[in-house]
């Protein structure tokens, strides 16, 4: 399967780290403590990148050693290192997070070996493919759609998901509770608006349900219930 599964890519990349000191400190912990200091979730600079799926970044700064009869080794170099699972291409993919955290990479990156050349977007992609390694068994655990159109996915079911709770006193309210579900039901075709991937959808890197969406949904019903009394 290597790096692509469908629409999606496997990328994983190994990026070596200078040997050096800043002001009484290596270089690699001044990486580690950058890193560590990215805000998470929605906040973080990779929520940032068009059409990712996930993605992580972290310090590799030795193998492990799992004791007999495996052979003990080392790492010649401590590696930054950066995976990602995105849909598309990897040219356009590394051009879109060059475009949009190009800061940041350039602060994360500094200390790494030879970036000092990269200036531009397609001296990044240059770079970063340099640094990447073949996967063995990527899989994709996803639908093999773009990125919003997921995120709108999410956001349907979840919000179908508290429009079925919060509707099932209907079912007790004879022929009135079947017209008001079924105004509520159009109400609420109209809140999702479906076809449009740029508005009502879940939030990019969300760990957590948004509040907002039982609230949307929510008025929507109860505005009809009571004008049903």
């Amino acid at each position: 399967m290597g790096n692509r599964y469908g629409n999606a890519y496997g990328l994983t990349v190994l990026i070596p780290v200078k040997p050096g000191m800043e002001n009484n400190r290596s270089y690699d912990k001044i990486i580690r403590d950058q890193i560590q200091k990215w805000p998470k979730d929605s906040d973080s600079p990779l929520a940032l990148v068009p059409n990712t799926y996930l993605a992580r970044v972290f310090l590799l700064q030795d193998v492990f050693y799992e004791g007999a009869p495996a052979v003990e080794e080392h790492l010649k170099n401590k590696y930054l290192v950066f995976t990602s699972n995105f849909y598309g291409e990897l040219d356009s993919y590394l051009y879109g997070m060059w475009e949009e955290i190009n800061v940041v990479l350039k602060e994360l990156l500094k200390h790494c070996f030879a970036f000092e050349n990269v200036t531009s977007g397609r001296d990044f992609v240059s770079y970063i493919k340099k640094c990447k390694i073949n996967n063995s068994l990527f899989f994709n655990g996803s639908n093999d759609k773009p990125l919003p159109e997921q995120l709108k996915a999410l956001y349907v079911k979840q919000a179908f998901i508290h429009f079925a709770y919060l509707t099932q006193h209907f079912r007790y309210q004879g022929d009135t509770g079947a017209i008001n579900l079924q105004q509520s039901f159009k109400k609420f075709i109209t809140l999702i608006d479906i076809e449009n991937l740029n508005t009502n959808s879940w939030p990019i890197a969300a760990t957590q349900v948004p509040v907002e969406i039982e609230r949307d949904v929510k008025a929507t019903v109860v505005a009809h219930k009571e004008a049903s009394k």
